[in-house]
């Protein structure tokens, strides 16, 4: 089986977008591909902003409509690199926009020309939703990370099943999302009719082949002069560290 940081991802969808800015199919389909993939970390931003579920449904569909509407970067700096950073500081701007416009209807001043711009990172002053509690940045980086998980499980199990194995990921599935309470090893092997000594292999497979995908999966949101592995520490970190800095 190969590597899917090998055959699947050069050059990544990330630095397909920052070198086209938006101006070529390819840079564009990149884009629109990022966008869709990560729908539900913003999804969950404004859900935890307290909007209603249909609002922030709404408001996420809005957002992405106008990144891919904009080409979606504007003076985006490769340097920085991080579509995880790039798309909540341009999350943020949209936010501040809709509140400007908000306050310039009740006050009756008419539309308040946008200022939205793409470019920034989180740690770039943007200004935080008013009357409402600030959301952590953590809060949409623990998302991001589930998303990232949720689409390695998702590529895993589809080789499974081209392969014919659909039945083996099932039973080992528990052993990647760490609901294994219910169901020994032996058990397993029992269900697949293989020695335990052989689940103990399939299991220790599967977790490699799983964090195989999910460097993949992070390895499309950097840019390539950007390290995986800095990345993916911060997302262990955050995940690590889930309730304290939000509560």
């Amino acid at each position: 089986m190969s590597s899917p940081t090998q055959t699947h991802f050069l050059p990544t969808r990330w630095t397909l977008v920052l070198a086209a800015r938006g101006d070529t199919p390819e840079g564009r389909a990149a884009l629109g591909e990022l966008c869709e993939s990560y729908w539900q970390p913003v999804f969950r931003f404004l859900r935890r902003d307290g909007r209603d579920e249909e609002a922030a449904r709404e408001l996420t569909q809005e957002f992405f409509a106008r990144v891919l509407a904009r080409g979606g970067l504007g003076a985006a700096d490769p340097a920085r690199g991080r579509f995880r950073s790039y798309l909540l500081g341009a999350l943020k701007h949209f936010l501040a926009d809709q509140r400007s416009q908000a306050e310039a209807a009740k006050r009756g001043g008419g539309v308040v020309p946008e200022s939205w711009d793409g470019s920034s990172e989180t740690d770039a002053g943007v200004v935080a939703v008013k009357g409402s509690t600030e959301v952590p940045d953590t809060f949409f980086d623990r998302h991001w990370a589930y998303a990232i998980m949720e689409r390695a499980l998702r590529a895993v199990e589809r080789e499974f099943h081209t392969a014919g194995r659909e039945d083996q990921f099932a039973v080992l599935k528990p052993w990647l999302v760490g609901d294994t309470s219910a169901l020994s090893q032996s058990e397993a092997a029992r269900q697949l009719g293989l020695s335990e000594g052989a689940v103990k292999v399939a299991v220790h497979r599967l977790r490699r082949r799983f964090r195989e995908w999910i460097r993949a999966e992070v390895a499309q949101t950097v840019d390539a002069g950007q390290s995986v592995d800095e990345e993916l520490r911060y997302l262990v970190e955050v995940l690590s560290t889930e309730g304290k800095a939000e509560s």
